[in-house]
C-alpha cells in the first residue's frame, strides 16, 4: 500500500483529455472532506480457473475515520475482519489505492509473470490520455451523474498472449461528485474468448450506507 501511494497519488458524452486530468480525477484529492459517516464497499472477486480464491476475497470493504484525520480500512467476511491499513484521509479516498493494489495482486497471482511488469504496465495505463464518459446511472433510489474512464493495460502490450484472460483485463473506474467518498464503482475485468468472465475484481458503494 505504502508503495502505491508514491507510485501512484449508458454513456452520453466522451472527451479526450490529457494525462494530467485523468490522474487527477481518479486519484482526486480532498474526496473524503465532508463526510460525516462510515462508508461500505462490496467487493466480489471472481476468478474462474481458482473459485476458491476469489471467494477468500470477496466480502466487504470498510472505511472508517479515527482520530487525527485517517480514514481507516477494513475487509469484512461474515464475523471475520481484516485490518488492512490507516491512511491520511485529508489526502483522499484509500478505496481507490486499495483496488489498484489488489488488482496488481490478483493478475500476478493468477497470469504468473513478473509483478513488477505487470505493476509498471499497469502504472503507464493509468497515466495514459483516455475519454472520460459522462452518464447518468442509477443509484440507491435515483440517478447519479458520473464520469466513467476504461484502461486497458495490455491490450497493445508484446506479451499479452502468454497471460492468457488477463491479457483482456479492463480497468473501470465510475466518480462522482453527487456520492460520499467519490467512487461509486471500480472494476476490472478479464473476459474469455466466450465473453464470459475468467476475472473480475469489483467494488461497489452501497447506496444505504452512503445516504
Amino acid at each position: 500500500m505504502k508503495l502505491l501511494r508514491y507510485m501512484l497519488m449508458v454513456l452520453l458524452l466522451a472527451t479526450p483529455v490529457h494525462a494530467e486530468e485523468i490522474y487527477d480525477l481518479i486519484f482526486k484529492q480532498g474526496t473524503l472532506t465532508g463526510v460525516q459517516h462510515d462508508l461500505l464497499y462490496d467487493r466480489e472477486t471472481i476468478v474462474a480457473s481458482n473459485p476458491e480464491y476469489g471467494q477468500r476475497h470477496s466480502g466487504d470493504v470498510a472505511l472508517s475515520f479515527a482520530p487525527d484525520d485517517m480514514a481507516v480500512l477494513r475487509f469484512l467476511q461474515g464475523d471475520q475482519h481484516r485490518n488492512l491499513g490507516q491512511f491520511p484521509a485529508t489526502v483522499g479516498n484509500p478505496i481507490i489505492m486499495y483496488f489498484v493494489e489488489t488488482v496488481l495482486r490478483d493478475v500476478a497471482h493468477e497470469a504468473g509473470g513478473s509483478p513488477f511488469y505487470i505493476r509498471n504496465r499497469i502504472k503507464e495505463a493509468l497515466i495514459t490520455p483516455a475519454p472520460i464518459d459522462d452518464a447518468m446511472i442509477p443509484f440507491g433510489d435515483g440517478e447519479v451523474p458520473v464520469k466513467q474512464i476504461t484502461f486497458r493495460p495490455f491490450e497493445n502490450d508484446e506479451n499479452r498472449e502468454r497471460m492468457g484472460v488477463y491479457g483482456n483485463l479492463e480497468m473501470t473506474f465510475v466518480m462522482s461528485e453527487a456520492v460520499p467518498g467519490w467512487y461509486v464503482s471500480l472494476s476490472a475485468v478479464a473476459s474469455d474468448a466466450s465473453g464470459d468472465d475468467g476475472y473480475s475484481n469489483t467494488l461497489n458503494l452501497m447506496p444505504e450506507v452512503a445516504e
